[in-house]
């Protein structure tokens, strides 16, 4: 057995499962521990038979590796157990190449597409939230992290990357070959709709958006606008931190964030003088693929009753993970905090916010066309003007 192959034995058989170093247990101490980890033993008995009583020789360190990848599997879609490779990425801490293909993925199965850029290369080709990515040039991901998916999707603008997507059959797969693209355009856009309603579409939370917003509301008034829809449909990429900042502009005063961590580790983030100047009527479009900084700020608006949300649940994705080195290159990347609604009662993780109107985003076949009008746009501008006329009569 070769040396990591050792170093992952003693990796999973005691200081991950059993807290406790190996040929440290004896007599009453190892009785002790199996009582307090049960599962240490049957682990033992597995690894003792596959090494020793399965039909050819196997390779333990893939072994070892692949029940690594389960122990971290369980915890959440975030968390994963990460080969060299990802580790040194990491700590390079040098930006992804520039081209990508406008996707972001989680880990379900296979790697499960969260949301997809308006206007990406993956857009135009008709990928969606609730695809599944089942090769990547050819690589299967079924034991792929969503942060090494993530990776293998971005490269040089101008290179290619195939895709092999399944979407509701699994017996149908299909190929995109898709030209890699840096990001161009805004962020954050705007329309107004005759009924006075201003539609605001927000693609990705970038540093840039709390003031592009700012900017669009502030000519509002002028432009005769009493009620806004800001649609977060497919939205999934952003620092909480820059939803937390664009939830200043909307929110006077409350909660904006709580992040809570293990035992008594809570942050809470409040509104501060000269936040909450816009004030317009607001409804909040999301779908299953409003994740990560759009979660943030639609809890923050919807908690502090500034907004409604029509659509369908968001997608559960808002934590915090970090690094943790383990011996021979290998990492751990661990949720350590977790978003929670600002009463600070329901973790958004893993659960995410319930529409207070449910309106069902259409899935579109691979060989069908897109419905010819938005029913959930149509939906979410009823509510927006049935609220600003409450608002109006109620004073």
């Amino acid at each position: 057995m070769s040396s990591r192959s050792r170093w992952l034995v003693v990796l999973v058989a005691t200081p991950i499962v059993a807290f406790v170093t190996v040929g440290g247990l004896l007599g009453a101490q190892r009785r002790q521990a199996a009582a307090d980890f049960p599962h240490q033993a049957v682990f033992e008995d597995v690894l003792s038979l596959v090494m020793n009583a399965y039909v050819e020789p196997v390779d333990m360190e893939k072994v070892l590796e692949g029940a690594m990848r389960g122990l971290a599997d369980t915890l959440d879609t975030s968390s994963a157990f990460l080969l060299p490779d990802d580790v040194r990425a990491i700590e390079a801490g040098t930006p992804p190449p520039a081209g990508d293909v406008g996707l972001v993925v989680t880990r379900q199965f296979y790697l499960r597409v969260v949301g997809v850029r308006d206007g990406s290369p993956a857009a135009r080709a008709g990928l969606q939230t609730g695809d599944y990515v089942r090769q990547i040039d050819g690589r299967a991901t079924r034991d792929l992290s969503g942060l090494a998916g993530m990776r293998l999707l971005r490269g040089a603008p101008g290179s290619k990357v195939s895709l092999t997507v399944i979407r509701g059959n699994a017996a149908d797969p299909h190929t995109f070959d898709l030209v890699r693209t840096a990001p161009t355009g805004p962020v954050v856009t705007q329309r107004v709709l005759p009924n006075g309603t201003l539609h605001v579409r927000v693609t990705s939370f970038t540093p840039s958006v709390a003031t592009s917003l700012k900017q669009i509301f502030d000519a509002a008034p002028k432009a005769k606008i009493t009620q806004a829809v800001i649609d977060l449909r497919g939205t999934a990429d952003g620092r909480p931190e820059d939803g937390v900042a664009a939830a200043r502009l909307f929110v006077k005063s409350g909660t904006l964030a709580v992040r809570v961590g293990r035992g008594t580790d809570r942050t809470t983030t409040d509104a501060g003088p000269g936040d909450g100047a816009i004030t317009l009527p607001l409804v909040l479009l999301v779908s299953n693929g409003t994740a990560h900084a759009a979660e943030v700020f639609a809890a923050a608006l919807v908690g502090n009753d500034r907004a409604e949300l029509v659509g369908e649940p968001t997608a559960g994705i808002a934590a915090v993970q970090k690094l943790v080195k383990l011996p021979d290159n290998h990492g751990l990347w661990l949720t350590h905090a977790r978003y929670f609604t600002v009463d600070g009662k329901d973790p958004i993780h893993e659960r995410g916010l319930r529409p207070t109107y449910g309106v069902e985003i259409p899935r579109i076949g691979f060989d069908e066309l897109p419905p010819a009008t938005d029913e959930p746009l149509a939906r979410a501008i009823e509510r927006a003007r049935a609220r600003y006329l409450l608002i109006k009569k109620t004073g």
